[in-house]
């Protein structure tokens, strides 16, 4: 479908209408959104709504047009986006999993041709799928070690709850000596000692 749709009027059979898609029309900005089913009909910020021929558009017209539902409806993600170490763990990961993938294919290839690059790319596979296990365990590790700093574990080692403390109490002098200076400003340095 394009962004005009034809349709024949009941009442005048030889005439054919064109309407125009909602999200193709300049927005009115400031008037309040149509209900989902019907048209918006009225006035725009130059009088009386115009028909895409010239005219102005009758209510019977504005009640024929059909809704458009929208493209697509936003949702909210079902998972949190991982901590920022972890998501460079992960991606170091897969490059290594990827690259380690693409030798051993290599390697079954030159196997299977005779080649001499055959021995050196067995080699390269071994020691790559070392380093693709050990990139694998990493991102593993950092998620395990961001949770004991930063997340909400309630088991007794987390150290989370300890930085949270010291967190609120370096907040809490922080506001105080805040207040402090509030409230000198305030009394206009009466209470301060003058060095003259």
């Amino acid at each position: 479908m394009g962004t005009a749709e034809r349709y024949e009027a009941p009442e005048e059979a030889a005439v054919a209408q064109m309407t125009t898609r909602p999200d193709t029309e300049v927005p009115n900005h400031g008037a309040p959104a149509a209900e989902p089913g019907t048209a918006a009909v009225g006035t725009g910020p130059g009088g009386p709504a115009r028909a895409p021929g010239g005219g102005v558009r009758s209510e019977t017209d504005a009640r024929r047009r059909p809704y458009y539902r929208p493209l697509w409806v936003e949702e909210p993600a079902r998972r949190r986006r991982l901590p920022d170490p972890v998501r460079t763990a992960a991606v170091r990961a897969v490059l290594i999993v990827a690259m380690t993938l693409i030798q051993a294919m290599v390697a079954l290839l030159c196997t299977l041709a005779g080649s001499w690059l055959a021995f050196p790319m067995v080699i390269s596979s071994v020691v790559s799928t070392i380093l693709a296990t050990w990139g694998v365990l990493d991102v593993w590790v950092t998620l395990q070690v961001w949770n004991q700093r930063n997340g909400v574990v309630s088991s007794p080692s987390s150290t989370a709850r300890a930085l949270r403390r010291e967190r609120r109490r370096a907040r809490r002098k922080e506001r105080s000596a805040q207040r402090a200076q509030a409230r000198i400003r305030r009394r206009g340095g009466a209470g301060q000692l003058s060095h003259s």
